[in-house]
């Protein structure tokens, strides 16, 4: 089985800034980046457990949400990633996403 916890921790660090956050940086787009994230995580793992379905896009649950909901995207993805380069890329997708939020 695939060892995981670099990608847990890199989105549960970013979770946690996001919480820490100031409303004025989340209203300024570190939500929105973490939305997108949640929704391209989200994608992902739909993409390989159901590779016919309809895409279903991860719902706008408001900026004081956007922590729980990359972890939950990421936690998902977590279990269906098959290899160290997916593992790789998905670590390197919550990297780019906390520094484009400025968190």
């Amino acid at each position: 089985m695939l060892d995981t916890t670099p990608l847990t921790r890199a989105v549960d660090h970013f979770a946690d800034r996001l919480r820490a956050a100031p409303q004025s940086r989340l209203q300024r787009g570190a939500a929105a980046e973490a939305l997108g994230l949640a929704r391209e995580l989200a994608l992902w793992t739909q993409r390989v457990e159901d590779p016919s379905g309809e895409p279903r896009e991860m719902p706008d649950a408001g900026m004081f949400a956007a922590a729980d909901q990359i972890t939950v995207a990421v936690h998902d993805l977590a279990l269906v990633l098959k290899n160290e380069r997916e593992l790789a890329e998905a670590v390197g997708l919550v990297a780019e996403a906390q520094k484009r939020a400025g968190v």
